[in-house]
């Protein structure tokens, strides 16, 4: 207890000295987030931030040191989260290698994947993409059929992924692909990673109803990949894909707790207060409330779930259930921001783009898996409900 009484006390020095005050600011827009990589374009507040968490091995405070992280036990790594949250301090980079990719090389990958890609995720130097679904391979993940053929010292990939977030700003991408045909269906597929920066892969935006997206099609033409890229065994790439879609449905369920405005200052901005110091409106005061308390208790939950699974206990259909109900949140809270707004909510190009982002949030009850896949698994694995 003294230990972690002293850690908390020197984080909090530290955090105080380093943290800009611009990155203590809540996240305003797209273009506040920093995602790294060899194109982003940094502010210099975000890349001292970066570079200062970075070499403390705090941007992923519980890998080890030897891969960039920063060698803190679970109770250690709390401290700093919490620290980070009472000055409003961002992460200093958000990152599918983070959430997604390093905890699957951490688990599955060699010593020699993890020394060449984790610390250059931890540094925020590679931007990385993931390569799952397809056309004909969305919840039937398993349906996938991009081909990866042995050419000896490499491989040769061919083939198609859809909903590719951001791989048109990605360096590389971890994609699932068949390597053997004659296998049943989840089987004899293949986790690996690929180097975007060749010809043979090329990448197409996809334009949602809100007019824009970070989704694209991903376009794989005799694409390279090294053998030494093959992450797991090969054929056995299906258990490390479930591995990493429970990191990702955790990610996407943390959406509901993200380092935004609270709504309660949001809608002050719109709507006023009254001659009481309370929210002029009292049926959208309520709605902000209920969302506001709601949403410190997803993030206990959050707190939880991560404490059983750093005992040991895994993750299992918990990212189901944080994934689902992390994505009502953000939807939630994206309607209330429209109620707050009024009519002028409706602005197509207003400055807070407040429709789009409205509309945008309707894609999260389908990325990472449907809600009404989670809902089947919460009932099946978690509630223990029989089947129809």
């Amino acid at each position: 207890m003294a230990d972690l009484d002293a850690f908390r006390a020197d984080v909090r020095d530290w955090l105080e000295a380093n943290c800009p005050e611009e990155m203590r600011q809540p996240i305003q827009d797209e273009e506040d987030v920093v995602w790294g990589g060899k194109t982003f374009n940094f502010t210099e507040p975000q890349k001292l931030w970066l570079d200062r968490m970075a070499g403390k091995g705090w941007t992923v405070p519980e890998w080890p040191v030897e891969y960039g992280g920063g060698g803190l036990d679970k109770a250690h790594a709390k401290v700093l989260r919490e620290e980070m949250r009472k000055i409003g301090a961002r992460a200093p980079v958000q990152s599918f290698g983070i959430w997604m990719l390093g905890p699957a090389l951490l688990k599955y990958g060699t010593h020699e994947q993890k020394l060449e890609h984790l610390p250059k995720i931890a540094r925020g130097e590679i931007r990385w993409a993931q390569g799952y679904s397809e056309p004909n391979a969305g919840s039937d993940l398993a349906a996938l059929m991009t081909k990866c053929e042995d050419k000896g010292d490499h491989y040769l990939v061919n083939g198609q992924k859809i909903w590719t977030s951001y791989a048109d700003k990605a360096d590389w991408i971890f994609v699932l692909v068949r390597t053997d045909f004659q296998a049943p269906k989840h089987e004899g597929i293949s986790f690996i990673l690929v180097d975007m920066d060749q010809p043979g892969v090329t990448t197409k935006p996809i334009k949602l109803i809100s007019g824009k997206s970070p989704f694209c099609e991903t376009f794989f033409d005799d694409a390279r990949a090294e053998k030494h890229n093959l992450v797991g065994e090969l054929n056995k790439g299906w258990t490390v894909a479930k591995y990493l879609l429970t990191h990702e449905r955790e990610m996407i369920g943390g959406m509901g707790s993200g380092a935004m405005r609270p709504m309660g200052d949001v809608a002050v901005q719109q709507v006023g207060l009254n001659e009481h110091g309370m929210l002029a409106d009292p049926i959208l005061r309520a709605d902000v409330v209920r969302a506001e308390i709601d949403g410190l208790a997803f993030m206990s939950t959050m707190e939880r779930v991560a404490d059983e699974a750093k005992a040991g206990q895994g993750t299992g259909a918990n990212s189901s259930m944080l994934k689902y109900y992390g994505t009502e949140l953000n939807k939630r809270r994206m309607e209330l921001m429209m109620d707050s707004a009024g009519s002028s909510g409706l602005e197509w190009d207003a400055d807070e783009d407040v429709a789009r982002m409205w509309l945008r949030s309707k894609g999260n009850s389908i990325e990472g898996g449907t809600s009404e896949v989670q809902l089947n698994i919460i009932a099946k694995r978690i509630l223990e409900l029989p089947s129809a």
